[in-house]
């Protein structure tokens, strides 16, 4: 048994998809970040970051921070969505998204979404770097099927969560056909909405 300790949150997202993509069995122990859960000595036990995700695999009686890092773990204790052959290229991929999609789309929601007005410098800085994102992973869409190459991996589980904001981002999904193209095929997986609503049973990824 796999529990997860999470939030509704992109990161959150990622490991309830991958869970739901391999089959395993798991419960969902939710941290309640607006209320400063995450920063409970009990917590920070499993996560010295005080940060969402964390994983517990009672079975081994082993514990993971950092959504990478579990996805890598998951991915490697079920064989799926990590192909030996093509591991560089997926670690690249999702090392771009835990370095560079996330953190900034995530600049992005702080000053455009939760504090519009605070900083029109931060708000400008991460609208273009956002806008520049969906661009490039745009063009990288429209030479493969999905990020890492024809294969669906944990680089795209990874940032599936993150494009699913979109209507907070204001740029404007369908303005891209390659990324969107890649957006409805996930969100049409089984899996996808089953994790997509781990927390909230009738919430889906919103359309382009």
């Amino acid at each position: 048994m796999i529990e997860l300790f999470s939030a509704n949150t992109p990161n959150g997202k990622k490991i309830s998809i991958m869970l739901e993509e391999i089959g395993y069995d798991y419960k969902v122990t939710k941290i309640d970040i607006s209320n400063g859960e995450q920063f409970r000595e009990d917590f920070k036990k499993i996560s010295p970051f005080s940060k969402i995700p964390v994983i517990i695999d009672h079975k081994k009686n082993k514990t993971i921070f950092e959504s990478g890092a579990i996805l890598i773990y998951l991915a490697e204790q079920s064989g799926k969505f990590y192909n030996k052959e093509n591991r560089t290229e997926i670690n690249q991929w999702l090392m771009a998204q835990m370095g560079y999609v996330g953190p900034m789309l995530g600049q992005h929601h702080q000053f455009h979404h939760y504090n519009p007005g605070k900083s029109k410098f931060a708000e400008d800085r991460y609208f273009k770097i956002s806008k520049r994102i969906y661009q490039e992973l745009d063009d990288v869409l429209l030479k493969t099927k999905f990020l890492s190459g024809k294969d669906y991996t944990i680089a795209d589980i990874g940032t599936f969560p993150w494009i699913a904001r979109h209507e907070w981002h204001e740029i404007g999904l369908k303005k891209y056909k390659n990324l969107t193209r890649w957006y409805l095929e996930i969100s049409e997986r089984d899996a996808v909405k089953r994790g997509f609503s781990f927390m909230d049973k009738n919430e889906i990824s919103p359309k382009p």
